[in-house]
């Protein structure tokens, strides 16, 4: 609003407060309807749908992945379809973070951008952490969670290869599970992943407290805990944005006529209020391997009781970081394009936002989501596909 707001500016933000208050709220917060096509310990895998029309459609989906698969097969091989259909896409979330990443809120849901250019948007939802997962390691997701979500991905679209997007710790467990082998992935795009700590302002006056002892101090706090509880990481992600929390209430007053970033502000709070813990054993991984040791900043982490190594990825991949983003800056993100010399193709990019801003943001629909949308497109067919393809034009 202007510092002497018009009559107009007034009308809308007393609209606006009316809303909030009165009517519960400006965002549309209502999920986007999802089928199921795979359970398992932590693991659920859902593919988005267009309406609730399409849920009851997948219901027999829901009991019965296996059914799922032919269907699905038999629906891109229909002859009533001239064009051949993108292949899935999986959406990986960070551990801690509730899938609403991605689908944020109506208006704002990458998953729904996704429906909407015609591509099959999954996720895979880990659900609550309990403190009798505190043993689970990074390795349980790399190893299990990932691949069998992939698998699941491509039966239900007729044993398609998959487009993994992961946001956060999310991209950087999609990157290990494509180097450890987990097929069929046609390509990777990770927003907001960091790969190198050194290059995080806010980690380095926390690194000297992180070594007290060895290490130990934290240690023996996250094992008493069971991992990070999720107030604590709620925390943690405030601490990171801790100048626009601060400026919060003068933000919001001088934007009240603004009804879609009112909108997106009350958005992003139920997401934070929705925050999951960490298991101890996962937490106390990031806490000694990446905050302590910098072990991704060469590409080579050991997890469960053998090496990884970035540089067996060997599809294209997409790095985006956020231009505002405090927890994971543009050369901690950018610095996974070192670490896979034998990626095909490996695209570096910023766009506005913060942490989750450059996700899903008000500028994301016009940015990260088009740079995402050229990157798909870019990798949706391998070069033999294509070269086949282009044989067929040529031949008709």
């Amino acid at each position: 609003m202007d510092l002497v707001p018009t009559p107009e500016q007034l009308g809308a933000a007393a609209a606006n407060v009316f809303d909030r208050v009165l009517r519960g709220g400006l965002a549309d917060l209502r999920p986007l309807p999802t089928a199921i096509v795979d359970e398992g310990p932590q693991r659920t895998v859902r593919r988005f749908l267009h309406s609730a029309t399409d849920v009851s459609r997948s219901g027999d989906r829901d009991r019965s992945p296996a059914t799922d698969v032919s269907r699905s097969g038999d629906r891109d091989r229909s002859p009533a379809r001239d064009v051949t259909p993108p292949p899935p896409v999986l959406l990986v979330p960070p551990l801690a973070a509730p899938t609403r990443c991605f689908d944020l809120r109506r208006g704002c849901s990458l998953a729904e951008h996704l429906l909407a250019a015609g591509r099959r948007p999954y996720v895979v939802d880990y659900g609550a952490i309990a403190y009798g997962d505190r043993n689970l390691g990074i390795e349980h997701w790399v190893d299990e969670v990932i691949p069998r979500a992939v698998a699941a991905v491509s039966a239900d679209a007729g044993g398609r290869d998959v487009q993994l997007v992961g946001w956060c710790l999310g991209g950087i467990m999609a990157l290990l599970a494509t180097a450890s082998g987990t097929r069929p992935i046609r390509s990777v795009a990770v927003v907001a992943s960091p790969f190198d700590v050194t290059q995080v302002p806010m980690v380095a006056p926390l690194r000297p407290l992180a070594n007290l002892a060895g290490g130990g101090v934290g240690t023996l706090a996250y094992k008493l805990l069971g991992g990070a509880p999720a107030p604590l990481v709620k925390r943690m992600y405030r601490l990171a944005g801790f100048d626009k929390y601060v400026l919060k209430p003068f933000t919001l007053a001088t934007n009240l006529d603004d009804r879609d970033f009112l909108a997106q502000v009350e958005a992003v709070d139920a997401f934070m209020a929705s925050m999951l813990a960490y298991p101890g054993r996962t937490f106390g991984q990031i806490y000694h391997r990446f905050l302590r040791r910098n072990d991704l900043a060469d590409g080579r982490i050991e997890l469960g009781g053998r090496a990884i190594d970035l540089a067996d990825v060997r599809v294209p991949v997409l790095s985006i970081a956020g231009e505002g983003d405090g927890i994971a800056p543009q050369a901690a993100v950018h610095h996974v394009a070192e670490l896979l010399p034998n990626a095909p193709a490996v695209r570096i990019a910023s766009a506005p936002g913060g942490h989750l801003g450059v996700l899903t943001g008000r500028a994301a629909r016009g940015t990260t989501w088009r740079l995402l949308d050229d990157f798909l497109a870019a990798t949706a067919e391998t070069p033999e596909q294509r070269r086949a393809r282009r044989h067929l034009r040529a031949v008709a």
